[in-house]
């Protein structure tokens, strides 16, 4: 079985795949939150019980692709997965073949997860794309019709904003994201949640639209599919028309992807 594991800034998923006929089978999913400086040790004890209650035993596992954001917890996920689970893992971005090119000015620069949604989405959905992530930023990125990635855009994340709102303004309180009933805000709270999520769904289709004007100029004629990942990707695709598709699972389809892809190339 695989072990799949995507390391973002605020979490860190393991996803173990397989039904005993390739890799198509979730047979479990956990988060932890990201932490640079928690060992192999630590993953593995974590990682081990919650395995255990889903009735998987860590030498089930036989390969492993890693994709982090993070530079200094790679260090720890590679042990862990040699250590704890016998075999040497994938890393996006180290000489793995993504099926795809970054058409942008520095390839490097991009994000190991970016890179890992546009496999994915090409796979899943009519090209040309546009992918927007709501995590610890919201990310929007351009797939063309082939699957390679174009570039795209970043704003603050949504519970960044939040926060910043909250440090710097001594009268406002921490605030749950919602869909607030009316746009006028008639106390504090109420006012904080309509501009931000309100906001963010202006922005969204703004830059939605701007992207498409952009695309249709510059690179080809054609209707864009946009497709929204990340936790509070429902929350948001409820307030406007402009996302087509939510899909929580796009990173990690993208890493089994990937780990596919290169597997039969050895």
């Amino acid at each position: 079985m695989l072990l799949a594991i995507d390391a973002g800034n605020t979490n860190t998923v393991f996803a173990v795949y397989g039904d005993g006929e390739g890799e198509s089978e979730v047979r479990g999913q956990w988060r932890a939150a990201t932490n640079a400086e928690r060992t192999a040790d630590e993953y593995a004890v974590w990682l081990s019980q919650l395995m255990a209650l889903k009735g998987l035993d860590r030498e089930d596992v036989d390969d492993a692709i890693i994709s982090t954001v993070v530079p200094q917890a790679l260090f720890s996920l590679r042990t862990l997965c040699r250590t704890y689970f016998d075999c040497d893992p994938l890393v996006v971005g180290q000489g793995v073949d993504l099926g795809i090119e970054a058409l942008v000015d520095n390839p490097s620069e991009v994000g190991s997860d970016r890179l890992v949604n546009a496999v994915a989405a090409h796979q899943s959905y009519p090209g040309p794309l546009i992918l927007i992530d709501f995590g610890t930023a919201t990310t929007f990125d351009v797939v063309d019709a082939e699957g390679n990635f174009r570039g795209g855009a970043f704003a603050p994340g949504i519970n960044l904003s939040l926060e910043a709102l909250h440090s710097a303004a001594a009268a406002l309180p921490r605030i749950a994201v919602q869909r607030p009933t009316e746009v006028i805000g008639r106390n504090t709270v109420a006012c904080m949640q309509s501009g931000v999520y309100w906001g963010y769904i202006s922005l969204t289709e703004g830059i939605v639209g701007r992207i498409k004007q952009e695309y249709r100029a510059t690179i080809a004629d054609s209707d864009m599919t946009v497709v929204a990942t990340g936790g509070l990707a429902p929350l948001f695709a409820d307030g406007t028309e402009v996302i087509e598709h939510v899909d929580g699972e796009l990173t990690l389809r993208g890493l089994v992807a990937i780990h596919r892809h290169n597997r039969a190339t050895e």
